[in-house]
């Protein structure tokens, strides 16, 4: 019984309960999605304020980068 031979051959089981997902539906269920709303936005705010201030600051870049 481990190749499944003794349920191989089955038919597909349809619910008599629940209509058939859309592949659109289905497909949903496994698009990414983000865990931390807003994370990636706030990231990339943090950033620019710390370039501006760097600007502002003269710092030397190749400096920063080591």
């Amino acid at each position: 019984m481990e190749d499944y031979s003794d349920i191989i051959n089955l038919p597909h089981h349809v619910s008599k309960r629940h209509q058939r997902m859309s592949m659109y539906d289905r497909a949903a269920q496994f698009a990414p999605f983000a865990a931390l709303v807003g994370h990636e936005e706030l990231i990339k705010e943090t950033e620019l304020n710390n370039v501006c201030r760097m600007e502002e600051r003269n710092v030397d870049w190749e400096l920063t980068s080591l």
